[in-house]
């Protein structure tokens, strides 16, 4: 599957950054079916503040639709005094290698000011260390104006939750990278 990349993080439990790929010809498609998830005055899906009929709804449709998720996942068990910035920039740097394997072209990340710097800097170094600064480009956007946001965040949380939201998004998880 080539095409676009949107990812958002959760620390929950362990750092777990996600990746959900589409192709280029189901964006628009994919777009509309968030924008039917949203209720009236809601500025974007967010499962954190969703109720759990909503969220049965959400990761439903998110189900359907012709995406696949990659999990990064940076936990402390191993290595518990390992900084949140160490942890992000491991899982970003397997993000880029991954996309630039699979032949994607754009990166959306969710917008945190906090980390645009940093995540700047390690997408560059990554870029230019796989020789495709001129082949995968990368942003920053909010969730309110990317609607395809919603979809990591919803895998970010089942997965994160566990109980009986993780298998609501198994089918479109298909790797699970420990970094």
């Amino acid at each position: 599957m080539s095409g676009h990349v949107f990812v958002d993080e959760t620390k929950a439990r362990d750092y777990l950054l996600v990746a959900v790929a589409i192709d280029s010809a189901d964006l628009k498609a994919a777009r509309s079916t968030i924008r039917s998830l949203t209720m009236p005055g809601q500025a974007r899906l967010h499962m954190h503040r969703e109720s759990d009929s909503r969220r049965r709804k959400i990761l439903a449709a998110i189900s359907k639709l012709p995406v696949e998720a990659t999990i990064f996942r940076a936990g402390g068990v191993d290595r518990p005094r390992r900084k949140e910035a160490d942890r992000r920039k491991a899982c970003l740097e397997e993000l880029v290698t991954g996309a630039i394997r699979d032949a994607r072209t754009s990166i959306c990340i969710e917008h945190d000011d906090s980390m645009i710097q940093v995540d700047r800097s390690v997408l560059v170094a990554a870029t230019k260390a796989h020789h495709a600064e001129n082949t995968l480009r990368y942003r920053h956007d909010r969730a309110a104006s990317e609607p395809l946001l919603a979809l990591p965040d919803a895998v970010a949380w089942a997965w994160a939750r566990g109980g009986e939201w993780r298998p609501r998004c198994d089918d479109l998880v298909t790797k699970v990278i420990d970094t």
